[in-house]
């Protein structure tokens, strides 16, 4: 079921100066996750777009699918101590169990969270045209509501940025040349550096607990100067029309699985997050601001041949409060090939995957839809590969 969504949705404040931490944010601009294109905007004084059944009379509208409701919340997620002892045998286990888990006593300072999620917000309550200078994505910066250049859309808007700092995006430096003291910013750096480096060890501790050799076989394709990881700011705008859907739940982004090798995301305490079970059966996941969720990506599925599942998962719009996400996704260099680590096969094990490089992979990807199963075009057709 589709319900008709107005493309026109924010009006902020009057303000008419981006906030210091938004041209850092470019200044680290990205090859995204997705590529994205503006809607021109319906002008509006409410903070929130707008649900319309009439889309005949309105211009610049478009299909945001629904899903019924879920009133299940999975009390099942594992949670991972990252300073428990026995933290890389947790780590697999959820892995192989749900290719998803909660991380506790990270180390990464909640002063980081709070500081970089005051400075996303105040971009995205920026006056709508302040925020167009950055759209549309070509392919980082700003965009809402369409996501990719294959049909999807959502509730929701972001930016997108790339976490190597040699890579600058053009258009961002013309955007912001006339205040270049503007790049003093630390909220966004010193979030993603301590992410990393979070991350570095969680996939160590993974290598550990599957007795992958070398240790770092996952993490050094992380730290490579040329990973092409990438990090997403996302803002799901409360809806309070959400009572003309008849009862059924608004997308804000829908279901998907991560293309790289691991994702890490933080948001704030608004629900919205949910996963598919292996049973397709789907399950709200209870907020916490203070932790982090670990996903496995297509890229680690591959790598330890269908041994650990990347975990397929949406976001959906909340009618009262809004949600903001942010995700290091940590993926690979381009000329990276993909394929099962030699480690983890036993003798005489085959593949269930074609070899192929990140690049290839990641092409694909962009040309798909969102909820599509990127991995069946890599699958080999025999052997009995893993499907979804």
């Amino acid at each position: 079921m589709h319900f008709a969504i107005c493309s026109s949705h924010f009006s902020y404040l009057n303000t008419t100066n981006f906030p210091p931490f938004i041209t850092l944010l470019f200044n680290l601009s990205l090859f995204p996750l997705f590529s994205s294109a503006f809607f021109p905007p319906f002008k509006r004084k409410e903070e929130t777009m707008v649900v319309h059944s009439q889309s005949a009379a309105l211009d610049h509208c478009s299909l945001i699918k629904t899903c019924k409701p879920t009133t299940s919340v999975f009390k099942g997620i594992p949670v991972v101590d990252l300073r428990d002892p026995e933290a890389k045998n947790l780590i697999v286990k959820a892995c192989e169990e749900y290719g998803f888990f909660k991380l506790v006593n990270h180390g990464v300072p909640m002063e980081f969270f709070t500081r970089l999620e005051a400075e996303a917000l105040k971009f995205f309550n920026l006056p709508q045209s302040d925020k167009d200078k950055a759209s549309p994505p070509d392919p980082f910066g700003y965009g809402f509501k369409k996501i990719g250049s294959n049909g999807d859309v959502g509730w929701v808007e972001y930016l997108l940025l790339n976490t190597n700092p040699q890579i600058t995006s053009l258009k961002s430096l013309t955007v912001f040349r006339e205040t270049p003291e503007i790049f003093r910013s630390s909220a966004v750096n010193d979030y993603i550096q301590a992410v990393k480096r979070m991350t570095f060890e969680v996939v160590e501790l993974l290598a550990d607990g599957l007795k992958i050799e070398p240790r770092d076989a996952l993490s050094r394709l992380l730290r490579d100067e040329k990973s092409d990881s990438c990090f997403r700011l996302n803002h799901y705008p409360p809806c309070p029309e959400l009572q003309a859907l008849g009862g059924r739940n608004l997308i804000g982004f829908g279901e998907h699985t991560d293309p790289q090798i691991i994702s890490v995301l933080r948001s704030n305490n608004t629900s919205g997050l949910q996963i598919c079970l292996r049973d397709k059966t789907w399950v709200s996941v209870p907020p916490d601001q203070t932790s982090f969720f670990i996903n496995v990506g297509d890229a680690l599925q591959v790598m330890t041949n269908g041994r650990l599942r990347s975990v397929r998962h949406r976001v959906l719009a909340e009618s009262m409060r809004s949600r903001v996400s942010m995700i290091y996704f940590g993926g690979p260099p381009l000329s990276e090939k993909i394929a099962p680590l030699a480690s983890l096969m036993a003798k005489g094990e085959e593949s269930l995957y074609e070899e192929f490089t990140w690049w290839e992979y990641k092409t694909s990807a962009y040309k798909s839809r969102l909820g599509d199963y990127r991995l069946g075009l890599f699958e080999k057709k025999t052997g009995g590969a893993a499907g979804q």
